[in-house]
């Protein structure tokens, strides 16, 4: 990946590539595991979308290393792989999560 150095119109195609990322696999995320309710598709929304933004660079680094693909890939390409494929796991893994609560951890006491 190239040195972004200081230049302030490559920073900005890096976080506009993390953004369109991380939306992204949100917003499939959204199609792969409906929610149930406004609320919850609200949350893992932000969820995903938070995860990408931050995690996105370290995972697009790893998929790409892991894949081989590395000099093939642009710095804005790495960074809106990784932040979608961070986006989409952490949206289903919460929605995963929240539907196991809902069914094994009843509000009302141990029955």
């Amino acid at each position: 990946m190239a040195d972004l150095g200081n230049d302030p119109g490559a920073l900005a195609g890096i976080w506009a590539a993390k953004a369109v990322g991380a939306t992204a696999g949100a917003g499939v995320s959204l199609i792969y595991l409906l929610p149930k309710s406004r609320r919850e598709a609200a949350s893992r929304f932000l969820t995903g979308l938070s995860c990408g933004m931050i995690f996105g660079g370290p995972a697009g680094l790893w998929l790409v290393e892991r894949l081989g693909i590395g000099g093939e890939l642009s710095g804005a390409e790495v960074m809106l792989t990784g932040s979608a494929a961070v986006s989409l796991c952490a949206w289903w893994v919460l929605g995963a999560l929240a539907r196991i609560a809902a069914r094994y951890g009843g509000r009302g006491g141990a029955a």
